[in-house]
């Protein structure tokens, strides 16, 4: 799913279409997605933002992993970046925060992108569906167990104080 640049011809090279830049800026994002808020409420304004931030996120992830340039991103790999992004941004309260803007599940996931595609803030390929946001991870999974203290497996037990060991 990568994202439309806000003209034509910004960042890509002669103008071309084949590469897509992600230079819309905050405000005309912020502006393009009132009619969908209007017409879809079921999630807030900040859950779109987010999305936008995890797709660069997902972006610069793959560059580290050795893509040699910005790439059409699949929703399995959007669900990825939005785990770990989620995870460096919020901590144990990715939960608590998604929550607030309505994102249950994976699949709200897939509504939001779906949403912004509608409305030409995303591109998809002939291979993109919602379905490919269905089962991608239990939220209590990705979010709240990488916090849950763990136990010792074995704890030694100390040596009396004044033994000889």
């Amino acid at each position: 799913m990568a994202e439309i640049p806000s003209s034509p011809t910004a960042g890509t090279p002669a103008g071309g279409r084949d590469s897509f830049a992600l230079t819309m800026s905050k405000v005309d994002f912020d502006t393009a997605l009132t009619p969908l808020l209007e017409r879809d409420p079921r999630y807030g304004r900040g859950a779109y933002h987010f999305v936008r931030e995890a797709l660069d996120h997902t972006q610069a992830l793959l560059l580290r992993r050795g893509e040699t340039a910005p790439r059409h991103v699949s929703g399995r790999e959007l669900l990825e970046g939005i785990r770990d992004f989620a995870l460096e941004q919020f901590g144990p309260m990715a939960c608590t925060v998604f929550e607030d803007w309505g994102i249950r599940t994976c699949e709200d996931f897939g509504e939001i992108v779906f949403g912004m595609i509608d409305l030409g803030i995303l591109s998809k390929t002939e291979q993109d569906f919602r379905e490919d946001f269905k089962d991608g991870f239990d939220f209590t999974a990705a979010f709240r167990h990488p916090f849950v203290p763990r136990r010792p497996s074995a704890v030694p037990t100390p040596a009396p104080v004044g033994s000889s060991e």
